[in-house]
């Protein structure tokens, strides 16, 4: 067994942890940085096909950045430089059928539903206000806030059919939590005022940001990000071990003294003074030497996750569609979302050839996370064919990738295991879990770089900051701001 020493050990080469890294190595101290995969990145990380000479980059799902913190986009512009550009946003969702604009088009949205089925969404609309507002019905579940916000009619149309579909789950054993995060500042009513400032030619300074329509991205794939800071920590002289592996995390007293990792197929003992780690929470207190207390194992076997299986399709066409992404909350259609990334950035792909990326959300061990890549391509493509966009003649290759533990699952009993968790790994002094694997929390690739600044800060100044509070403010999920300093 090979052994060595580090200031900070940090497990997980994704947002968070390299965030911490890159942070760490501005300071001058010593650390590092270990990941299980072959690539840097985690979840934001950009894959890379070779066909020949020709290359197709794509990114894990449709990843935008903006944030509250102006700092993030100082520091990512000045990682990036000049390949950091905005985008202009163009999504839509595929219902029925038929497309309809993301953010609404009011106009486009009347003449798809039809005036009675209108009709009926404004009549379901106003007996949701009088339940909730007026008889003050409690908002229980994920199902209350998008019927008080919504109504049943325009919910069930293009909001829980498509949470449902991530979650594998009916949204009525969907935690507050998530709905408060997922849909705080967006009704109905902020949908019509949008409408109308568009016809005002009035631009609004508090709209949801979901409703945001320009954002940035880099030109070679969100990955570049993670890629670029593990050059920079590389080549200053600091280390990133891949495809390793923890398997014990070693604790004496209130500390983490030592971390068994596995490296290449061979055990290395990691002995340090400082532990961040973005792995999986319930996979983390599992790897706890000495065992930790029955209670808090029972805590942990109660929070679950959600997986991902994707289907990368190249194609030798030009454009398939005009959007960045399309969501397709259709509950009998198994396909969740749909990227074209030459729409993020014209040189993820080939010139004179573009892709599609698409989701598909599932349980390890669901019909579908057991496909091989001809299987899943084979289930999929009758559902591609309803879309209408692909020539199947101007296929070239698919391919499959698959991700574990994506979304932590916010159902109505997840809070108080976790709480419990918590509060137990709180108690061990040099330890920070960060990141959303690490804190079980559905946040951004924004929330985690936080998140990793905060750890690097508290190993750095001796303070420790409280990570908990990043992303707390209970607003919508991708909330932000395009600091004016980089508009156009």
């Amino acid at each position: 067994m090979k052994r060595t020493k580090a200031d900070t050990l940090i497990i997980g080469a994704g947002p968070a942890g390299l965030s911490t890294a890159m942070h760490l190595f501005s300071g001058g101290k010593d650390f590092l940085v270990v990941e299980k995969e072959a690539a840097v990145g985690g979840l934001s990380r950009t894959f890379s096909f070779k066909e020949g000479d020709l290359e197709f980059r794509t990114d894990t799902g449709p990843h935008r950045f903006f944030s509250k913190n102006k700092y993030l986009y100082d520091f990512i512009g000045g990682l990036l430089n000049e390949q950091w550009i905005k985008v202009n946003r163009l999504t839509r969702q595929y219902i029925d059928g038929k497309f309809y604009d993301y953010p609404i088009n009011a106009k486009q949205a009347l003449s798809n539903v039809g005036v009675p089925r209108a009709a009926r969404m404004g009549v379901d609309y106003a007996c949701a206000k009088f339940q909730y507002q007026i008889l003050h019905k409690p908002l229980v579940n994920f199902e209350d806030y998008a019927l008080a916000n919504f109504g049943r009619s325009l919910a069930e149309f293009n909001m829980l059919n498509y949470t449902e579909k991530i979650w594998g789950m009916a949204s009525s054993e969907i935690h507050a939590d998530w709905a408060a995060q997922r849909i705080k500042g967006l009704s109905l009513t902020t949908l019509a005022k949008e409408e109308i400032g568009k016809l005002l030619n009035l631009e609004s300074k508090n709209k949801p940001k979901t409703l945001i329509d320009t954002f940035y991205y880099p030109e070679f794939g969100t990955g570049t990000i993670y890629e670029t800071i593990a050059k920079k920590i590389t080549q200053g002289g600091k280390n990133i071990l891949l495809n390793t592996r923890p398997i014990e995390v070693r604790i004496s007293g209130k500390k983490i003294t030592e971390v068994l990792l596995v490296s290449n197929g061979e055990q290395l003992l990691v002995e340090c003074k400082n532990l961040v780690e973005s792995v999986p929470l319930t996979e983390f207190v599992k790897l706890l030497r000495p065992r930790i207390p029955g209670k808090i194992l029972n805590a942990n076997s109660k929070l679950k996750h959600r997986s991902q299986v994707y289907l990368f399709i190249t194609l030798d066409m030009d454009s398939v569609m005009p959007d960045q992404w399309i969501y397709v909350p259709d509950r009998g259609n198994p396909i969740g979302r749909i990227s074209e990334m030459k729409n993020f950035s014209k040189k993820m792909v080939p010139e004179g050839k573009t892709s599609w990326f698409i989701e598909f959300f599932c349980n390890e061990g669901d019909p579908v996370w057991m496909m091989n890549a001809e299987q899943l391509f084979n289930y999929a493509w009758p559902y591609i064919q309803r879309l209408g966009f692909i020539d199947p003649t101007k296929i070239r290759k698919s391919y499959m990738i698959k991700k574990k533990d994506v979304y932590p699952i916010y159902d109505l009993h997840y809070e108080a295991p976790l709480a419990e968790i918590k509060e137990y790994l709180d108690k061990i002094e040099n330890l920070y879990y960060i990141g959303r694997p690490g804190r079980f929390r559905y946040n951004n690739q924004d929330h985690s770089l936080e998140m990793g600044i905060l750890a690097a800060r508290s190993i750095l100044e001796g303070i420790r900051y409280d990570i908990e509070k990043v992303g707390m403010e209970k607003d919508y999920y991708e909330a932000g701001t395009v600091p004016s300093s980089h508009q156009d």
